[in-house]
């Protein structure tokens, strides 16, 4: 099937099943180790559709023999781990039998002039995944996460995510310097002030920035900004969440660049 080397572990102590183990459960442990672990296929077939090559494919035991070719030959190297051994290392309520271990990919330079979205501490995993792929759906490049929001490789934002990491160029843990550079007009979102989404001009390329679960936008970000933007709300609810009003604004922007 594959010319690649194939070692088979049954131990939950060794060192390498200790340090997927830590991929898989460690938000953070990526930043450590410099790869990052993608668990089930359909990450893995986003990862090969952009021309990406693994550097180590895990597959579970019982899935080897029928694994497709095209997705054991894509690695350098191939691990079997035993179906047991594989559950314990599985972030998922039902894991899946395969994943592939991918050299995280370099920090990207901010590029001014490219659509971009900002995020300005959104802490939950579900959303910031959600947001970027709205982002990727609605025409912007680049996603720049400030200090305090969560990590972008994190296993859940990956899951999130769905594949929309690798259509992106991210950047994380900046500071608010780091919006100067981008040389783009900052549209800020808010609950009750600003111009309403669906009568306002909106400039393109442009930068939303998406802010805080319960805070919101920074008032710092918000003394840069050159709008402000609310999502008219008839059915009266006090706010929406911050992932479905990214999908919202950036549908509203990514619309004028088609």
């Amino acid at each position: 099937m594959t010319s690649s080397p194939i070692t088979t572990l049954h131990s939950r102590d060794n060192a390498f099943v200790k340090e997927l183990r830590r991929l898989s459960q460690d938000s953070t442990a990526y930043r450590k180790q410099g790869r990052v672990w993608l668990e089930g296929d359909h990450l893995c077939r986003a990862v090969l559709e952009r021309g990406m090559r693994p550097a180590i494919a895990v597959f579970s035991e019982s899935f080897w023999p029928s694994v497709p070719a095209e997705w054991a030959q894509a690695a350098h190297k191939i691990i079997v781990l035993s179906d047991a051994l594989f559950a314990d290392i599985s972030g998922l309520e039902s894991p899946a039998r395969m994943g592939y271990l991918l050299d995280l990919p370099p920090a990207a330079p901010l590029q001014p002039g490219v659509a971009t979205v900002v995020l300005d501490r959104v802490q939950d995993a579900g959303n910031v995944g959600s947001i970027l792929r709205s982002a990727a759906a609605f025409g912007f490049r680049q996603v720049v996460a400030l200090k305090g929001s969560a990590a972008l490789w994190a296993p859940k934002v990956l899951r999130a995510g769905m594949g929309a990491h690798f259509a992106l160029a991210l950047t994380e843990g900046v500071g608010l310097d780091a919006l100067q550079s981008l040389d783009l007009p900052l549209l800020v979102t808010s609950s009750h002030a600003g111009d309403f989404l669906h009568r306002s001009r909106l400039p393109w390329p442009c930068a939303w920035v998406l802010g805080h679960e319960g805070q919101g936008v920074s008032p710092e970000i918000e003394a840069l900004a050159s709008g402000r933007i609310r999502i008219a709300q008839p059915g009266g609810e006090e706010s929406l969440n911050v992932a479905a009003a990214a999908a919202i604004c950036l549908h509203a922007s990514g619309a004028l660049s088609s």
